[in-house]
């Protein structure tokens, strides 16, 4: 398991689950996946985004769609395997509100006990480990993919296009 001097609900969480995970660290200004995968010096495919995504019928019941860092969130794709007519993004402040996260810091792991649908890329599958959001701006955690999908309960689907 990692150790840090700020150990955030995430970790507690995967290490009450016996989950190894690697805290990766960079400058908490920066927001953009890619860049923090370049950063990082790993392939923006191993880095993926929290969003936090409401329909429209009801959106004060968000959802969370989590892809890749070089993806873009089909919408149309969501609704359908989510069961909604339409979904759109939340706006950042509506986020961060509905969170109790900063925008670049919004993590399914953080967000557990909200019991939120929450649907992971098909694409991170084909993947051991994957990056995600640690619950704080400038930390990701390297999870493993398996591990990740059981904590959080995740319906893997195809949600996302290539950018």
């Amino acid at each position: 398991m990692a150790k840090t001097a700020n150990k955030l609900n995430s970790m507690r969480l995967l290490e009450t689950h016996q989950v190894p995970y690697e805290v990766t660290e960079f400058p908490d200004t920066e927001r953009d996946a890619e860049v923090i995968a370049d950063i990082l010096g790993v392939p923006a495919f191993m880095v993926y985004k929290t969003l936090v995504v409401q329909p429209v019928e009801n959106p004060k019941k968000p959802l969370i769609a989590i892809i890749a860092a070089d993806r873009t969130l089909d919408l149309k794709a969501l609704a359908a395997v989510s069961g909604h007519k339409k979904v759109s993004m939340a706006a950042h402040k509506d986020a961060e509100q509905l969170t109790c996260l900063k925008v670049g810091g919004i993590s399914a792991l953080a967000l557990t006990q909200k019991n939120w649908p929450v649907y992971l890329d098909q694409p991170a599958m084909e993947l051991e480990h994957i990056l995600v959001s640690a619950g704080q701006r400038g930390m990701d955690l390297r999870v493993p993919t398996a591990a990740f999908i059981r904590i959080v309960n995740a319906k893997v689907a195809e949600i996302s296009i290539p950018t």
